[in-house]
């Protein structure tokens, strides 16, 4: 009889963390890897959230804290969704975790019964589908073709809802695709949305704040019909270059917020209380240095995009946000190349060419490979050169 649990072997380890750790692992052979796997801001937090840090710890706030989240930060997350998605809550529609991972685990723990499905849009992040697996709930994932933008239509989520539906999943800006729903395109998924009453939302907005050419984010929450059936997460990690400082939060509805809360209390119990004090000044400080930094991730994205369109066998699409693309490579997997796969594709890059990214059978749909440009441009340079070579190579 094995230890591990029946559960645990439902899931498996996630691929964009295992690609991650593998460029390090070489670097530190001494190979000179380019690591474009990880969604990570290359940017330093800024140093006012830095300093709130400090100053907490020298005031002594190193206690523990309420489960999910001090008042302070809970305040602070209450006036973000007032000031930017005109969106009202109270202090229990407030959760606070260890990450938006934590908190989007919690979600699906504390509401998942087995059997329950939950419709997942392809591509998609890692995450979610061994999530549901864990609560024991039924990822029913649906394939969005790059014809389609990589998002889902109305036709497809009316087919993919069945009596077993408990919770969508959408994510605008995409990881890994960086597509954006529209305003229109929101408002006729909620269409469907509304006449289905007992489907939740969970929508997935960390990447709020990265986009670009005058997209304008709008989260389903704010149809208001919606918003009492509706989970918004949303963190710091990615909009203010915190990844490491580990705080997400989400609000929605008391008795969905509370059950998390419960669940948060007999596994980490509550996030660092330094982590909550930065957060704050991130929530309620300067706030400019956000579009500077878009500004940059969109020099960076125009020149991955118009490099790899310019590579024989790939072609990839122009996203409105995160710091993404998802490029196909369907045209180099044949006979001639002898690559059969897009892991296979992802595999000889690494090796021949020192360049880790990520397959797109990972995110659900396979023929892709998925890019981060939140990286250095010399580096972005350097990787287009080396994709370039080997695409070339592949070809002779």
């Amino acid at each position: 009889m094995s230890i591990i649990s029946d559960s645990l072997k439902r899931i498996k380890p996630s691929p964009t963390i295992a690609v991650t750790q593998k460029a390090r692992e070489l670097r530190a052979a001494g190979k000179d890897v380019i690591g474009l796997g990880a969604g990570e801001p290359d940017f330093d937090t800024p140093v006012n959230i830095k300093n709130a840090a400090i100053k907490a710890i020298k005031r002594g706030e190193t206690k523990y804290t309420a489960v999910d989240g001090t008042p302070e930060l809970k305040k602070a997350i209450i006036k973000k969704f007032k000031r930017e998605n005109k969106l009202n809550y109270s202090l229990d529609q407030i959760t606070v975790g260890t990450g938006g991972k934590q908190v989007l685990y919690n979600a699906f723990m504390a509401t998942l019964n087995k059997g329950d499905e939950v419709i997942i849009p392809a591509p998609f992040w890692v995450s979610y589908p061994d999530m549901v697996l864990l609560a024991g709930g039924k990822p029913k994932i649906v394939k969005c073709t790059a014809a389609e933008g990589f998002k889902l239509t109305p036709k497809k989520l009316k087919k993919a809802i069945s009596k077993k539906t408990k919770w969508i999943i959408l994510n605008s800006p995409s990881n890994p695709t960086g597509a954006g729903y529209s305003k229109k395109e929101i408002y006729d998924l909620a269409k469907i949305l509304i006449r289905n009453k007992k489907i939740f939302i969970l929508s997935d907005d960390i990447y709020e704040h990265v986009r670009y050419d005058n997209f304008n984010f709008f989260t389903i929450a704010q149809v208001s019909k919606l918003k009492d059936r509706t989970l918004t997460m949303n963190g710091v990690s990615k909009s203010y270059a915190m990844t490491g400082w580990r705080i997400g939060y989400a609000a929605g509805p008391k008795e969905i917020i509370k059950a998390i809360g419960k669940i948060q209390s007999q596994s980490t119990s509550n996030p660092s209380s330094i982590s909550q004090a930065a957060a704050v000044e991130a929530l309620n400080g300067k706030q400019g240095f956000i579009k500077t930094r878009a500004k940059a991730f969109k020099e960076r994205r125009n020149f991955v995009v118009k490099s790899l369109n310019n590579i024989k066998g790939i072609n990839c699409l122009t996203p409105n946000g995160a710091f993404y693309v998802f490029p196909s490579c369907k045209g180099l997997l044949n006979k001639k190349t002898k690559l059969k796969t897009d892991s296979h594709f992802v595999q000889k890059l690494l090796e021949k060419e020192n360049v880790a990214v990520v397959q797109g059978s990972a995110f659900g749909l396979d023929g892709y490979f998925r890019i981060s440009y939140a990286t250095s441009m010399n580096n972005l340079k350097k990787a287009m050169l080396r994709i370039k070579s080997f695409c070339e190579g592949l070809n002779k």
